[in-house]
């Protein structure tokens, strides 16, 4: 029971995301359920746009704190926008932690960007006009592809793997940039730090979480320990309220709080990374936040010619 109110917070939290009613997509995926790796959970769908020329490619990563969720989430309005633009459009499904915790998310998302760049020729994909977003875990496993080292294996037997992950920029919604419970309890608070999706992340319970190998896996988890000189730029939107946590805070409020966009913003700014935040009160008596419609713009202006 406990576990199933936890799944459903997290997909009524992943939907408030969005700010906007969920509507049917205007067209099913070209190539649905394709298998980009072992598990049955590798799965995606790609919709083509029709160009002429090689089409830049963005990848939807579901949210739901990594133990719900599917690619089903991919939203209509980002869909369409994206297909009008001539960019084609990837969603996927991946390991959830009850299957493989941390960092089985994190490289699933990175192997279906290798697979989809393997079949970028076959497909229409401009190669190096990648681009990855999604929402909460969605989120977190965008960024953390896009600023971590390439980890393509050239010397692998495996075609796949010998394809880069490296993308042109990221745009998420409620962007978790630190998975590390101490960062995220200074920076948000206690209550956010005690969010009950991080110990299953992890697979850790109690005294383990106080470990030098978890403190290992805190920092490698995190999308902001990777960012450096050289990394792609990243759009973040926030919808939950600006200050402090009340007193009363349940476990995990403030999980989506846009301090974790400031506190990435001030790395990439020192880094002369663009880096562009929005929130929801920007856009007072929108009914409809255009944060798609500004990713969508944000993408295509990073994307190579």
């Amino acid at each position: 029971m406990i576990a199933l109110r936890l799944v459903l917070a997290l997909s009524v939290a992943a939907a408030a995301l969005a700010q906007v009613p969920k509507k049917k997509l205007s067209r099913p995926p070209d190539l649905a359920n394709l298998s980009y790796g072992p598990h049955e959970r590798n799965v995606l769908d790609l919709w083509k746009a029709k160009t002429q020329r090689p089409a830049p490619l963005v990848i939807f990563i579901h949210g739901g704190g990594f133990r719900a969720g599917d690619k089903s989430g991919l939203h209509p309005a980002l869909l369409d926008l994206c297909l009008e633009a001539g960019i084609s459009v990837a969603a996927i499904n991946y390991r959830l932690t009850h299957q493989a915790p941390y960092p089985a998310p994190m490289h699933d998302g990175a192997r279906a960007v290798q697979f989809l760049r393997s079949s970028a020729k076959e497909w229409n994909l401009h190669p190096g006009a990648f681009a990855a977003t999604g929402g909460s875990a969605g989120a977190g496993i965008s960024l953390w592809i896009g600023f971590h080292d390439d980890i393509a294996d050239a010397r692998s037997d495996d075609p796949v793997r010998r394809q880069s992950t490296r993308l042109s920029a990221m745009g998420v919604l409620g962007a978790q940039t630190s998975y590390d419970p101490r960062v995220i309890a200074e920076l948000i608070g206690p209550a956010a730090a005690r969010h009950p999706a991080l110990e299953p992340f992890y697979a850790l319970k109690g005294e383990e979480l106080r470990t030098d190998r978890a403190y290992r896996l805190f920092a490698d988890a995190s999308p902001i320990t990777h960012l450096s000189a050289g990394d792609p730029p990243a759009y973040l939107y926030y919808a939950e309220p600006h200050g402090p946590l009340p007193p009363d805070a349940k476990d995990g409020q403030g999980i989506h709080h846009p301090r974790f966009g400031t506190f990435l913003k001030e790395r990439m700014d020192k880094l002369g990374i663009e880096c562009i935040t929005r929130h929801r009160d920007e856009y007072s008596g929108d009914p409809m936040p255009p944060m798609y419609r500004e990713m969508v713009a944000f993408f295509q202006k990073h994307f190579p010619r």
